[in-house]
């Protein structure tokens, strides 16, 4: 098939700005298309270099805005190498007819073993236990954990990576409840349908595994934390924006949100926070029961490769729109 595809279609210009895997480079070379591979360019370099390109590939770190589109006349398609499309001027793509794609199911295990990894690192202690033991203190009753066996973990979002830690969940002995807004008919014998108001009730674990849209800014606030009947374990693996920091902060200190694990942050540029965020940087990292990793959930060996091989196979697939 792929060489009737190199038969058949025109050479593609295909500029990719952001880090990837060889084998998407390598795959497109050998049909015939030209790559222009440049990870580390600047949004300078991406203004004069995309006039003649069909497709641009990026990642987390590139804005396509409407400058970006406006200097792109011959653009057709946007690779997006990970899961969310926040970078991207959707309405903007949908205007000029610009096909956006992902590779969200490249990176959902990856995002799922994550989230159970920081959630039985909060459930155990382990970050306070470790910082005591390598300071030469060995605190037993003081670290005494508990057990996932038995509660109910509500997952906001159940999509390719809410799908991936449900699953994974089932061999907890846990109740696992999941909430989308834009899905319906989805409960299996991994999880149950639920409603916020169910949630409300019953969740002792809150995940977040949803985009940041203008409906999920802020998802998480001080009235929706309100609401809960438990005191509850927070987990955001999305956007940070779809957490409220301050929110989030009220939480942890009036006991209402027992720890909490962040994989993002509202402002995760850590050398440009505003005084506020600074501020609030600052009590996340004092608290013990507060467990932070640099944006790297989905970002394992295995899905840099897995990433790239989904995108190439979505870019064949879409080849004859770039007729």
């Amino acid at each position: 098939m792929n060489e009737v595809l190199k038969a058949n279609h025109l050479p593609w210009n295909v500029y990719i700005v952001d880090d990837v895997h060889p084998l998407l480079i390598e795959g497109l070379q050998k049909l015939g298309h030209n790559v222009l591979y440049k990870p580390n360019s600047s949004r300078e370099d991406i203004l004069l270099g995309i006039s003649e390109m069909d497709v641009l590939v990026i990642r987390t770190k590139t804005q396509v805005d409407q400058a970006v589109l406006s200097a792109a006349p011959k653009l057709k398609i946007i690779a997006r190498a990970g899961a969310g499309m926040d970078n991207i001027d959707m309405s903007e793509a949908v205007l000029r007819d610009i096909i956006c794609i992902n590779a969200g199911e490249a990176n959902s295990d990856a995002v799922a073993e994550h989230s159970l990894a920081m959630l039985l690192m909060l459930f155990n202690n382990l970050y306070r236990a470790n910082t005591q033991v390598k300071s030469g203190i060995w605190l037993r009753e003081a670290n005494r954990g508990i057990e996932l066996s038995g509660k109910t973990v509500a997952i906001i979002g159940y999509g390719n990576t809410g799908k991936a830690l449900a699953k994974k969940l089932s061999g907890f002995n846990v109740k696992v409840l999941a909430y989308d807004k834009y899905l319906q008919g989805f409960g299996n014998n991994h999880v149950i349908e639920s409603s916020w108001e169910q949630i409300y009730e019953e969740a002792d674990v809150l995940s977040f595994h949803v985009p940041l849209t203008s409906e999920t800014h802020h998802y998480f606030n001080r009235s929706r934390l309100n609401q809960f009947k438990k005191h509850i374990f927070l987990l955001n693996l999305s956007r940070g924006k779809v957490v409220c920091t301050q929110d989030l902060l009220f939480g942890l200190n009036q006991g209402k949100i027992l720890g909490a694990a962040l994989d993002v942050l509202e402002n995760e540029k850590l050398n440009a926070l505003l005084p506020e965020e600074k501020i609030w940087f600052e009590q996340l990292c004092s608290m013990e029961n507060v467990v932070l990793s640099p944006h790297i959930a989905g970002w394992t060996k295995e899905s840099y490769c897995k990433i790239s091989q989904v995108l190439l196979d979505k870019l064949l697939t879409l080849s004859p729109k770039l007729e």
